[in-house]
């Protein structure tokens, strides 16, 4: 299982760093980001039993709300939030059993918010000044912090973080994950010339790694209230794409909000 997913991991890497490089002729990384989520909110639809007719409203829904940086914000954005709203409970009026509709207009709501809304959040952190240098920050800060807490917790790992929720996760795995997180900040800000001090870089790499390690506990929990072990088994040892973005979610709204409540 390492094996495999150090194979598929060798494999994607060149490819986000490539995406996240270059923005022309078209925004790779909005392609890729886009492509990846709807996929993510594919498998929380079919884990949630979504009806197939909101799950495909939904998918469009959370298409518009990745994409929405490169629109109009103050025009575009509220408007597509009362469209999340009033389009899919008019939807529930059509459906052909109406046992659960409101449920399923629950889900197919929290799907929308909780890939495509967060996950623009690194669209609108791409497009900014030194757009690629943050996005690289946020994405490696969370891969050396996953790293750390996972090569740590399953060596030394002993007193259970979340037993009721990742059995597997440990406090030792958690802290190692938050000292990775902190390390490839500093790392990442001295190579990157980023307008970080040590401090600063040390927060933000502390709060990424806090955050995508609570991000990965609220997919392990939304896996376990749905009784499933993987979101998907497309990516070869990583189960699916909802189990590979759980963190880069969090992370990505950390480091755009930090960048612009703390740097700017």
């Amino acid at each position: 299982m390492l094996r495999q997913r150090l194979i598929t991991a060798l494999t994607v890497f060149p490819i986000l760093v490539a995406a996240v490089w270059f923005d022309r002729p078209l925004p790779w990384f909005t392609v890729l980001v886009a492509g990846w989520g709807l996929m993510a909110v594919f498998e929380f639809y079919r884990v949630a039993a979504v009806p197939r007719a909101l799950a495909g409203l939904g998918l469009v829904l959370s298409l518009l709300f990745i994409v929405s940086p490169h629109f109009d914000y103050d025009f575009f954005l509220p408007s597509l939030l009362t469209l999340a709203v009033v389009l899919p409970l008019v939807s529930l009026l059509a459906l052909r059993h109406k046992e659960g509709a409101f449920a399923g207009w629950a889900w197919m709501a929290a799907g929308i918010l909780y890939l495509g809304w967060m996950l623009s959040h690194l669209i609108a952190l791409r497009g900014m000044d030194a757009g690629r240098d943050w996005v690289f920050l946020a994405l490696f800060v969370t891969f050396g912090s996953d790293s750390a807490a996972f090569f740590i917790g399953k060596r030394w790992g002993r007193r259970r973080l979340a037993p009721y929720i990742s059995p597997a996760k440990t406090w030792e795995g958690a802290a190692a994950g938050a000292v990775g997180g902190i390390g490839a900040s500093l790392v990442l800000t001295g190579l990157l010339s980023l307008p970080l001090t040590i401090g600063q870089a040390a927060l933000l790499g502390l709060l990424t790694s806090v955050f995508g390690q609570l991000g990965d506990l609220v997919e392990s929990l939304f896996k376990r209230n749905m009784g499933v072990k993987d979101s998907g088994r497309s990516i070869p040892g990583h189960g699916g794409f909802l189990d590979r973005i759980d963190s880069v979610v969090f992370a990505g709204v950390v480091v755009y909000y930090y960048l612009i409540w703390v740097i700017r």
